[in-house]
């Protein structure tokens, strides 16, 4: 018999296991919930999910990135799948969660303040996915967290009063926060690594950072930041790290933090530091060994480098770059005894003297460069030593005397570059050893003799650039050899002779240029079997014979340049099939025959030159069909007939020159309609009439006209005799017309001058009623209809439109209504009664005077381009209020439609031909406001508009001139500046390098804001999403090099296939983008020869690639 007690033991134990059991149950279940309301709440276009069956037995433990402990889920690992949608606040029930990770996803929403429920989570990897919204407070609860990564989202505002005590790595880069970096994160002393690098954070660094005597890396580039940076950052004895790049820090550098004990990059470019550097930056002063390692200070103001006491530099510094400072002095001769320098960068500074022999004491150096200062004398021998290097710049310095032969001992050097110095005498021979060389640059020197036949045997070279200096004797044959070549530049020399056939075997050649030589004869027949060529510039020869009709098979040829030589024959009609051809020149040679209709099938050709040949017969109405063409110049030829009143259709037009022809008939009247013409000339023709009175008022030089006895009227102050004959009858009709309405006239004259006096003195009571509203805005109630004259009204171009309506359709300038705020002002949309849209972009108060701006906003209502945005109206009037009408785009901006399609929202909208066509279209747009000498200076996504059609249009160019200079907020006082990092001279980011020293926008550094914007276009990386001291262009180059192509592709382009046709015109469109933001603008091809490249980029299978420096 069991005793009593004992049965109610056992039974109370029974119990208690099944509680147990029971809870454990349930909070099985739950989350399970968990996770399916995770799994329900987001797009799963991979199906990586697919496995997450609540009926398994393991559930949820065996579900793909599950991993349990004891039942328990204790971390959620769902990396790089595509995933997309909200994190579900029911995240709160996996109470044993220590470890979340979705990194590299397209999550969207905020971050949901039930997971600081998670008690137990130590590490949340939330980056490179759309989060937005703040950092939840609660986030401080989370007392086991010791890693926070949220980088590369569009999260904003500021950083948490208070964070998790124990955290240790924090990285919020790539985001939107803003405010200053709070004092308090002092209060984190476990923090080992502390990433703002790419917000907008402001204020000074605050010294309080020197307490964390744990912290080793500090990251705070390309943010907002001023003032100075602190000393005390210099008792963080574990500090590694300190990058602050792409600020606007000021003052010097305090020498302490050189001498951490630890610490190993110091990166600063990008600042506006001045005064001078410190010894103990280069050399170690400390009692502890040297660690420093990379020192990378480029882009500020420095102007001096302080010696070390002591002749000896103890030194481990492997990387220093100073370049485009203000350093000047001799060559830094303590530097030549740090052995471990593998990198030196003292570009674009002010050094003077000599290069030191004892520059050979850094035996371990693989890039020097030193262009752009004022090196002069010889360069030494010691050199010799760098054994190691891969990279010799020395362009742009004042080095003379021959180029040494012992340089050919360099046998590591892939690029070789010392343009534009005063080196004499010939090239060495033994240059013919540096066998791995790629690119070869000795232009603008003063260097003679041949071409030596070894430079034909380095079977790696891609580059060759000898233009501008005084070789002779003719090119060798042996050229053919150089199969790597893809850009072959000889131009402004002396060579002669007759152009070697084996050129027809470089089949890699992109670029061919031989212009301004002796050459002569005929061009080899095999210049038309290269499949590759896309530039051909042999203009300022003795070449003869016909017009070759072999270039027609060039399919992606997009310059040909054949101008003053002695070429005859007829222009192939052949030439017709040149549909990527935007230039063509065939101006001084002997060319003869008719122009051909089919040219007109070259629909992209922007330049057609055929002035002083022999052409005759009538000019065909198909060039019509051009509407990119912006020259047409026929001059000084033989054409007869007409001027086809369809040239009208060339729209973009800017020079027109049918000079020096036997032109007959007269002028079209509707030529007056070419908005862009600027250029225009018609003189010693056979034209007769009278020229068309808005033509003669736009050209109003007699030169543009004379030489035509059968014109009359305008600029020529020659009468026309039908107007003379007719003028009597005339008269006599105005008599009459007068005497019959004298009385009428009579009877009227008294009532018409009452009700004028009423008027006016009504505009005066209005005028006295505005007054008295603020200055500050226009008040809404000025009534008034469309073209009524009740109010002022906008200047527009095309229709009339009243500042009240205006007003109405803005809604009083409601901040509801603005579409984007710029450096000029505020943008509007302005919805009108009649349901016209329009874009009204307000300047700020206080712009110019009302002549002025009137003035300048009829000059800029003229620049028009099928890719840009046009100015279609303005109104300048009290009480200073100034506003631009443009046209209303629908679909937004680049920069959102990037976002849209980086969560695949947009990708059927951005495939490949899409982005090809908006980057073709900007570049257009950007060539275009180049040859009418107008600077953006802010090329960015936000400034890249749609419309209904999707055509991309560059906006907010040339405004600069209708604002006062000091003025760079928007006109309301009272409304926030743009939150971006906007400057007066762009947006850091897509700021070219050079214009820090500079301070001035110019064409190089649009073209590099380009190459910057491409290349998100082409990747769906932002420019300011890049950590420490990598950057967008760095990190393409770095995928390149390791063969990592698919980490190019933006997911819209995934389904590129590897062997098709686009794919190559991918990498053709990325290699472009970084052509352009090449460090040296220099090195930068020009806006038009960018349209060219891109233009090649859709040519066929069997497009080129362009090698790169």
């Amino acid at each position: 018999m069991i005793p009593f007690f004992s049965m109610a033991t056992s039974s109370s134990l029974l119990v208690f296991i099944l509680f147990l059991f029971t809870h454990s149950f349930a909070q099985e279940i739950q989350e399970i919930q968990a996770l399916q309301s995770f799994k329900l709440s987001i797009h799963d276009p991979l199906g990586a999910l697919i496995t997450w069956d609540p009926s398994s037995p393991s559930a949820p433990c065996d579900w793909r990135g599950v991993v349990c402990l004891n039942t328990k889920v204790t971390e959620l690992r769902l990396p790089r799948l595509q995933l997309s949608g909200p994190l579900t606040s029911q995240i709160a029930n996996l109470r044993m969660l220590r470890k979340l990770s979705l990194r590299s996803n397209f999550f969207n929403g905020t971050i949901p303040i039930s997971i600081s429920k998670c008690a137990f989570l130590d590490t949340v990897y939330l980056q490179y996915n759309s989060f937005s919204g703040e950092i939840p407070m609660e986030i401080s609860n989370l007392t086991e967290l010791e890693t926070f990564n949220v980088a590369g989202n569009q999260m904003y505002g500021e950083i948490p009063r208070e964070l998790p005590v124990n955290l240790r790595y924090f990285d919020i880069s790539s985001n939107l926060f803003s405010g200053s970096i709070p004092k308090k994160i002092s209060d984190l002393s476990q923090l080992i690594l502390l990433n703002l690098s790419y917000n907008h954070f402001s204020s000074e660094i605050p010294a309080s950072l020197g307490w964390l005597q744990q912290l080793q890396y500090i990251v705070l580039d390309y943010n907002d930041i001023q003032g100075t940076l602190p000393s005390a950052i210099s008792n963080c004895s574990s500090l590694v790290h300190l990058s602050a790049e792409g600020n606007t820090i000021t003052g010097v550098i305090p020498a302490a933090i050189a001498a951490l004990p630890k610490i190993q990059v110091i990166n600063l470019s990008h600042n506006k530091l001045s005064g001078y550097l410190a010894s103990s930056i280069f050399c170690n002063g400390s009692v502890y060994p040297p660690s420093l390692q990379i020192v990378q200070l480029g882009f500020n103001s420095f102007m001096e480098i302080l010696p070390p006491q002591s002749s000896k530099c103890f030194s481990s510094l492997r990387v220093l770059d100073l370049q485009h400072n203000q350093i000047h002095g001799n060559f830094p001769l303590f530097l030549t005894t740090n052995s471990s320098l593998t990198s030196l960068d003292l570009s674009g500074n002010l050094f003077s003297g000599t290069i030191p022999g004892s520059i050979g004491n850094l035996s371990r150096l693989e890039q020097l460069r030193m262009a752009n200062n004022s090196f002069g004398g010889a360069i030494p021998f010691g050199i010799t030593k760098c054994s190691n290097l891969n990279v010799l710049d020395l362009e742009g310095n004042r080095l003379i005397g021959e180029i040494p032969v012992f340089l050919g001992e360099l046998k590591s050097l892939k690029i070789f570059s010392m343009g534009r110095n005063q080196f004499s005498g010939s090239i060495p021979s033994k240059f013919g050893n540096i066998t791995s060389l790629e690119s070869l640059n000795l232009e603008g020197n003063h260097l003679t003799g041949n071409l030596p036949e070894e430079l034909m045997f380095l079977s790696n070279l891609g580059t060759l650039n000898l233009s501008g200096n005084k070789f002779s004797g003719s090119i060798p044959s042996s050229i053919g050899n150089l199969q790597q070549l893809s850009v072959l530049n000889l131009s402004k020399n002396g060579f002669s002779g007759t152009i070697p056939s084996s050129i027809g075997t470089l089949y890699k050649l992109i670029a061919l240029d031989l212009s301004g030589q002796h050459l002569s004869g005929e061009l080899p027949s095999v210049l038309g079997g290269l499949p590759n060529l896309q530039v051909i510039a042999l203009q300022e020869n003795k070449l003869s014979g016909n017009v070759p009709e072999g270039f027609s098979s060039l399919t992606g040829l997009q310059y040909l340049n054949l101008s003053s030589n002695s070429f005859s024959g007829h222009i192939p009609s052949t030439f017709g099939f040149l549909i990527s051809l935007v230039v063509l020149s065939l101006a001084n040679n002997h060319i003869s025959g008719s122009v051909p209709p089919d040219l007109g099938n070259s629909s992209d050709l922007e330049i057609l030159n055929l002035r002083s040949n022999s052409l005759s017969g009538q000019i065909p109405s198909d060039l019509a069909r051009l509407s990119r063409l912006s020259v047409l110049d026929l001059s000084r030829n033989d054409l007869t007939g007409e001027i086809p009143d369809v040239l009208s259709n060339c729209s973009s037009l800017i020079t027109l020159d049918l000079s020096r022809n036997n032109l007959n008939g007269e002028i079209p009247e509707n030529l007056t309609v070419l908005p862009n013409l600027v250029n225009f000339n018609v003189s010693n023709n056979k034209l007769e009439g009278q020229i068309p009175m808005m033509l003669g008022s736009r050209f109003n030089d007699p030169s543009d006209y004379s030489g035509n006895q059968g014109l009359c009227g305008g600029p020529l102050n020659r009468k026309c005799e039908s107007h003379a004959k007719g003028k009597n009858n005339r008269l006599i009709m105005l008599i009459a017309v007068a005497a019959s309405g004298g009385l009428l006239l009579a009877s009227c004259c008294c009532f018409y001058i009452f009700a004028l006096l009423r008027w006016r003195k009504k505009l005066k009571d209005r005028a006295t009623g505005e007054k008295k509203h603020s200055p500050a805005r226009v008040s809404s109630r000025t009534s008034g209809s469309r073209g009524s004259n009740g109010g002022p009204r906008l200047v527009m171009f095309n229709n009339k439109i009243t500042v009240a309506e205006t007003i109405e359709a803005t809604r009083d300038f409601d901040e509801e209504n603005v579409l984007s705020r710029t450096r000029h002002g505020l943008l509007f949309k302005a919805c009108y009664s009649d349901g016209m849209l329009l874009s009204i972009c307000r300047l700020p108060d206080g712009s110019l005077d009302e002549n002025k701006f009137r003035k300048e906003a009829e000059s800029l209502g003229r620049v028009k381009h099928r890719n840009l945005t046009v100015l279609r109206g303005y109104y300048a009037g009290p009480p200073d209020l100034r506003l631009l009408a443009y046209d209303y785009m629908p679909n937004g901006n680049l920069a959102t439609l990037l976002q849209e399609a980086s969560h695949q929202d947009g990708g059927h909208v951005l495939n490949w031909p899409m982005r090809h066509l908006v980057a073709l279209g900007i570049a257009r747009g950007l060539a275009f406001l180049h040859a009418a000498s107008i600077i953006h200076g802010d090329i960015k996504p936000q400034n890249i508009l749609f419309d209904a059609d999707f055509e991309a249009h560059l906006s907010d160019f040339g405004l600069d001139k209708l604002t006062v200079a000091e003025t760079s907020t928007p006109a309301e006082p009272s409304t926030p500046a743009e939150p971006s990092t906007s400057t007066s001279v762009g947006t850091i980011g897509y700021v070219a390098p050079e214009i820090a020293l500079t301070g001035e926008a110019t064409r190089q550094s649009d073209v590099y804001s380009f190459g910057i914007v491409l290349l998100e276009l082409l990747t769906g990386k932002k420019s300011l999403m890049f950590t420490q001291d990598e950057d967008i262009v760095k990190w393409v180059k770095r995928q390149l090099q390791r063969g990592q192509i698919s980490e190019l592709l933006e997911p819209g382009l995934l389904e590129l296939d590897p062997e098709s046709s686009e794919w190559e015109e991918f990498l053709l469109g990325v290699k472009v983008g970084l052509l352009c933001t090449a460090p040296d603008p220099t090195d930068r091809p020009t806006m038009t020869d960018t349209v060219f490249m891109l233009e090649g980029c859709r040519v066929s299978s069997n497009s080129g690639q362009i090698t790169l420096a």
